[in-house]
Parts: structure tokens; C-alpha cells; sequence
């Protein structure tokens, strides 16, 4: 089993639903946005969007960079990354003949070829087409050892909602009264070929607050879901109950995982009486039970067999020990001030570590010994760039699979043997020229001192006047960390143009481990604005840049951070793009997914709202401010951050006069879109709207003699345009 509780947590993270009205919202005006799918709140969204297309879409430039960017999505050239499921190598592909994708497979010595051949299993356009629906892939799980039949999850136009239906691998078809779980928030995951586990929705009672599944039953194969016997049931403030069957051959177990917020859950193991035995870890650590190992990486301090290990670190101890009452553990990794655990993977025989130093990646080779671990470089290991391992199979191999990227360069993969020189398999095209640019690290002081980190890619001739436009881009939340990467859309919509990008490693993220997330928690969320505020004034020092020419764009987490820049900082930028975002603070755990976010944001309804109302756009926004031109982009189709946060505060600014522009995607959920063309046009419009702003010639000054107005002046000051 790999990291059970992770999974479920970030499995989905939304109700379905429309407007959620649990608690009072006031004299909020604007209240009746709410209402996702209301004939009134969509006609307000078709007008804005209209006028939004209208401004933006329609230059011979947008159409040019949207064909360049849906272009780059839907080359065939890229890497068809695979999942090696039986004896077959399994891809989902999307292109513009599969707009919502095929399923297929191929066999590993075909994928070595350059064109190789692949067989479709299942066809997603076609489905569509036989079924008049808008089904969006979400995955599928096979169950071993015959790999016959699979689960496979698709949602209706990309929400986090989704169905699952049994699938036949030999006969390419859905199994008719076969398995079948119902549009909701949850899953289904083997037992054996004729027992699943569900978790969904099943009635009244039966969802979190958070809209996730509460509860967790046993299902047999020709009874109706309604007789699924129950497993486990959490309590309704709880985040997120489900329950695997580990399947690994010799090692054959279950678990039921609770979910209690984030980085807050426990894990059970389930006899086969059906009794539970809590797995006696704290419920802060990640818990990952392979093989013989349990594995803990800490989110906090942890004593156990007389020594305790710092948070950040990862330990390792025999399951069946602790299960018995030891706590003896070895440490396999241990922080410092510069290093962080990125991540692990199992193979047959060795445990690859994954190490972010300073925001850069290392790979380590540990291997159970009888006595100790050994512990040895990777060979062959990328040294530049973002660096991924994945294992090939974990049963039966030591192959890997290893992809490096940076901002200029194309992702590669390659696949390797522990202990052997990796062989590079694939790899993507050149989607722009970025031989003119250069890529840099540099770290900004935010206000309490802290250095924080950021990468930039700059034209190597740039001038240092202070007049190059420039994207700084951020998130900042979730323990989640921002790394260098290739990105068509990027390239061909900011660098190639001649801009500047900058990538912010904020605290709130996961850069330096749990440390660097829990400085921005709760009443500290400040600090996570102060770093990204800090890193504007970065730029702007290094003369890059300057305030009427650096733009910022962020979405979910990035989206509230976004709103806080605008809200709080609106003279650092000169125009701002806030994504599928959070910005009233006051109702965000009434809306949708919102409350199992309280761990990282407090509770409203508490005394908490003292300091959340202090990074709450929503009621942070002045009428009487000036403020940098905006887009608010979001989904109608958002099942996780609810719509209404971006429609309300598009709302109050379009109310006072302020330069602000607002486009709803009807699909993609909290992605923004359910398919290239769609994804293509999102970003379109957010490079076109930013570099339109940022080399905008200001208007020419008033002559000495004339006194100006006042209204021009403040716009001077703050780069706004109104």
C-alpha cells in the first residue's frame, strides 16, 4: 500500500452540489451569485463573458497564440506517459482528434520505439457520442493478478463528482451489471473480483461537512449497493472515510483510512472479522505500509524507543513490530535548513528517495539490509532541473522511470535499472525558442527577515531599465511545491515574446517541508503574502522590472493569494490574473469543499474570523482604492472552490467602477477545462490580458503648468488603469 491516507485526502476535494447555504450570509448583496446553475447567475456570467471575449479574444494575436498553445497540447510528438498494468504499458491520450481522450496500450518494446503502436481499449469521444454525455477521464483501477477487469471513474464535464463503472480489458467493454457507483464524491477499489469497498454518497447522514464520503461498506457482486455491508463510519466533521485491499502478493491486507483535515488522519488495519486495529502513529505523519515496512514521514516532532526525530524526517520501522508494540525506527531522512523530503518510491528491492535542496532535486538509493540501510547516489540521476521517479513495477522490478524538465527544457523520460545508467526513452518537442533566455534562482527577504526562494527566466541580453514586462507567478499553500518546469503555454505566451517569469517558492508550500507550510498556517497566513510581496519588491530592486509592468497570476489557494495582492499590495503590479479562487473568507466553509480547509485557514465561525477577515479579499476590497487591472477566471463546473467567490468580489468591483474583466468556463471543473481547446483558450486569454497591460505606453504626463487631477495621480502611483 503507498501513502493510503494522501490518496483518499487528495482523491477529490469537493461536494457536488449548487448553492450551499448553511449559514447566514448577511446583507451580502451579492449573495444570490451563489446559485451555481440559477437562470439569474448564469445570465450575469454570459454577459461578463461576452464582454470579457469581447476585449481580449478578439485581436488576430489571441487567435495566433490560443492555435500556438492548443498546438503544443494536442502535438503527438509529446511523451505518452504509461502505467504498466499486466503485461501491457497503459496511456490516456488527448489530442485534437481525441478531445476528451482515448485509453490504450502497447507493449514495452513497442514503447521504445519512436512512433509506436498502440492499441485502443476506450474511446472517450465515442462513448460520448453513443452516450450524449461529456464524460471527462478520472482514472481507472485494475485488479491483479488476472488484470481482466478494471473501475473506471468519469465525470460529467470534469467536476470532482464522478461515477464508476466496471470495464472488461478483454472484451473492451463496460461490464453490463457489472459495478456501478453513482455520480457523487468518493470511489470503489477491489477486494476481490466479486468484493469492492465503496465510499460515497449513500443518503441522508452519509456525507462530511465537507461533502466527502462518512461512510465505508463492503459490496458483493450481484447485490444491489443498498445491501453493501458497513465497514466504518466517521463522524459528520470528519473529512474523508475509505477503506483499500492491499493486494500485494505475501502481504495481503486491509486498511480504512479516517481523514480528519488535512494532515490530520488515522489508519486502521481490518482482521478478517472485520475488526479494526488503529495503526498507533500520530495523525499528523504520512502513513505508507510495503511489504514488510511501515513508513512515517513527520509533520511533527516524534519520540518513540527513547528517541525522538524532528518533524520533516522519514522513519521506517517493520509493520508487524509495531503492530506487536515496538517502536524501534531507523531514520532513512532527516531535515536540515536546506533539505526536504520531495518524495519516495518503492521498487522490488530498493527505496528511492527523492530530496529538494534549496528547491533543486536529489536522488538517493536506500536498500534494507539485515542489520541497517544502505545508502548510495543514484546513477545516471538528471542534475539540472525538476527531477520525478516513478517505479515501473514495485512487485516484480527495480526499473524506474525518471523524467527531468526545467522552465527551456523539454521534459525527458527515461527509464532505468537501480544501479544502471538510465536509457532515455522519449522525449517532448521544442514548443518555442528559448536559446535568448536564461534561467536564475535568487532569494528575496521577506519582512520578518526570512530568505525566500525564487526562480526567474530572463532574456540573457535584458537590460536592467526596469521596463521588462514580468509574470510572477505563486501559490503558497497546501504543503504544495512550485518547481521549475516546460510549458508550452508559458513559453509561447510570456517568454518567447521577450517577458520575464518568475516562479515564488512561498512559505505556505512545501519547499522546505512541513516547517515552510506550517509558517503560514492559520493566524501566520500573512507571512505567505509578505513573502510573495517581498519578491515583487525583489524584482523590482534588480531593476527587471517595475510596478506599472509586473503582472501576477495564481489560482485555488494561488487564487486567495492573488486576491490578497490585489486587496493589500495593489501598488506592486500593474495587472493581475486571480484563478478558480477563494476570496470571501467569511463563507468559504459554507461553500462547497470549503470546510475541510480549516486546518489551513481557521474556522470564520469562530473567534478565528479575527484573523481570517485579514487575508479575506472579499471584505479587504476599498471602493475608494485604486487597484491594478484584473481577470477573474473560474468554472462553472467547480465542484471544489465554488464560483461565487470569483463572481462576488467581480461583482463589488464591477459595482465601484474598478478596471476588471471576469470569464466562467461552463466546463472543467476546478481545473477550468475539460479539454485542450478549452485549456487553450484559458490560457489565451490570461497572457494576452497580462502582456496587453504591462506594455501598455502610459499616457504622456500633463504639462508642469496644469495641476493634475487627483484621480490620475493616485492611477500613477499604483499602476493602476482605470
Amino acid at each position: 500500500m503507498s501513502q493510503l491516507s494522501r490518496a483518499c485526502l487528495l482523491a477529490g476535494l469537493a461536494l457536488a452540489g449548487t448553492a450551499a447555504a448553511q449559514s447566514s450570509p448577511g446583507d451580502d448583496p451579492h449573495v444570490w451569485l451563489e446559485d451555481v446553475s440559477g437562470a439569474a447567475s448564469l445570465d450575469w456570467v454570459k454577459a461578463r463573458n461576452a464582454k470579457a471575449e469581447a476585449e481580449i479574444a478578439g485581436s488576430p494575436q489571441f487567435k495566433a497564440l490560443e492555435a500556438a498553445i492548443r498546438a503544443a497540447l494536442d502535438s503527438d510528438a509529446k511523451i505518452p506517459g504509461v502505467q504498466k498494468i499486466g503485461d501491457y504499458y497503459y496511456n490516456f491520450w488527448k489530442d485534437k482528434q481525441h478531445e476528451r481522450g482515448i485509453w490504450r496500450r502497447t507493449t514495452l518494446a513497442e514503447y521504445r520505439k519512436p512512433e509506436p503502436k498502440w492499441e485502443t481499449v476506450l474511446d472517450l469521444d465515442a462513448l460520448n457520442t453513443t452516450e450524449n454525455a461529456k464524460w471527462v477521464w478520472h482514472g481507472a483501477d485494475c485488479l491483479r493478478p488476472k488484470y481482466q477487469r478494471c473501475l473506471i471513474a468519469l465525470s460529467p464535464g470534469g467536476s470532482d463528482a464522478d461515477v464508476t463503472r466496471e470495464f472488461d480489458l478483454t472484451t473492451k467493454q463496460f461490464v453490463q451489471g457489472g459495478f456501478f457507483r453513482p455520480e457523487a464524491k468518493g470511489g470503489l477499489g477491489w477486494i476481490d473480483e466479486n468484493t469492492v469497498y465503496v465510499f460515497t454518497d449513500f443518503g441522508e447522514g452519509s456525507l462530511t461537512s465537507s461533502g466527502y464520503p462518512r461512510v465505508v461498506k463492503q459490496w458483493q457482486r450481484g447485490t444491489p449497493l443498498s445491501a453493501a455491508t458497513p465497514v466504518y463510519e466517521g463522524k459528520p466533521d470528519d473529512m474523508y472515510i475509505a477503506a483499500m485491499h492491499d493486494d500485494t502478493p505475501g502481504f495481503e491486507r486491509d486498511f480504512v483510512s479516517r481523514t480528519l483535515a488535512f494532515y490530520n488522519d488515522e489508519l486502521y488495519l481490518r482482521g478478517k472479522d472485520g475488526g479494526l486495529t488503529k495503526i498507533d502513529a500520530p495523525n499528523s505523519a504520512q502513513k505508507s505500509v510495503h511489504k514488510d515496512w511501515l513508513l512515517l514521514e513527520l509533520r511533527e516532532p516524534y519520540s518513540a524507543g527513547g528517541k525522538t526525530w524532528p518533524a520533516g524526517s522519514l522513519i521506517v520501522t517493520r509493520f508487524d513490530d509495531f503492530m506487536a508494540g515496538k517502536r524501534e525506527f531507523t531514520a532513512l531522512f532527516t531535515p536540515d535548513d536546506h533539505a526536504a523530503l520531495a518524495g519516495y518510491t518503492w521498487t522490488k528491492d530498493h527505496l528511492i528517495l527523492n530530496v529538494m535542496e534549496d528547491v533543486k532535486n536529489r536522488l538517493f538509493v536506500l536498500t534494507p539490509g539485515k542489520v541497517e540501510w544502505a545508502k548510495a547516489g543514484f546513477v545516471g540521476a538528471p542534475t539540472i532541473g525538476t527531477v520525478g521517479v516513478g517505479a515501473v513495477d514495485a512487485d516484480d522490478s527495480n526499473a524506474v522511470w525518471l523524467t527531468a524538465t526545467d522552465f527551456l527544457t523539454p521534459t525527458t523520460l527515461a527509464i532505468a535499472e537501480v544501479g544502471k545508467t538510465p536509457e532515455v526513452l522519449k522525449s517532448n518537442p521544442v514548443f518555442f525558442d528559448g536559446s535568448r533566455d536564461v534561467i536564475e534562482q535568487h532569494f528575496a527577504t521577506s519582512k520578518d527577515g526570512t530568505r525566500v526562494p525564487y526562480f526567474l527566466v530572463r532574456p540573457k541580453d535584458l537590460a536592467f531599465d526596469g521596463k521588462a514586462p514580468t509574470l510572477l507567478y505563486g501559490y503558497g499553500g497546501f504543503e504544495i511545491s512550485l518547481t521549475p518546469s516546460y510549458s508550452g503555454a508559458i513559453g509561447k505566451g510570456w517568454l518567447e515574446k521577450g517577458g520575464v517569469y518568475a516562479l515564488a517558492n512561498i512559505r505556505g508550500g512545501g519547499e522546505y517541508g512541513p516547517r515552510w507550510h506550517q509558517a503560514a498556517l492559520k493566524a501566520n497566513r500573512h507571512k505567505a503574502y509578505e513573502d510573495f510581496a517581498a519578491i515583487a519588491d525583489d524584482l523590482v530592486a534588480r531593476k527587471i522590472t517595475a510596478p506599472q509592468h509586473l503582472g501576477t497570476m495564481g489560482g485555488s489557494n494561488g487564487g486567495l493569494l492573488m486576491g490578497n495582492m490585489l486587496t493589500q499590495y495593489p501598488d506592486k503590479f500593474g495587472a493581475i490574473v486571480v484563478q478558480v479562487p477563494l476570496l470571501d473568507m467569511k463563507r468559504y466553509s459554507h461553500l462547497l469543499a470549503g470546510a475541510s480547509w480549516m486546518a489551513e485557514y481557521g474556522n470564520p465561525d469562530t473567534s478565528d474570523w479575527e484573523f481570517i477577515k485579514t487575508f479575506s479579499p472579499y471584505h479587504l476590497f476599498d471602493a475608494k482604492k485604486a487597484y491594478p487591472a484584473t481577470l477573474f477566471t473560474t468554472s462553472t463546473k467547480d465542484d471544489r472552490v465554488h464560483p461565487a467567490h470569483a463572481r462576488k468580489l467581480m461583482a463589488k468591483m464591477e459595482a465601484a467602477g474598478k478596471d476588471v474583466r471576469y470569464y466562467e468556463n461552463i466546463e472543467g471543473g476546478h481545473g477550468g477545462a475539460a479539454n485542450n481547446a478549452q485549456a487553450a483558450h484559458m490560457s489565451a486569454l490570461a497572457y494576452t490580458f497580462l502582456w496587453d497591460q504591462l506594455t501598455r505606453t502610459p499616457p504622456a504626463a500633463a504639462p508642469a503648468s496644469q495641476p493634475k487631477p487627483e484621480r490620475r495621480a493616485r492611477v500613477k502611483a499604483t499602476g493602476s488603469r482605470l
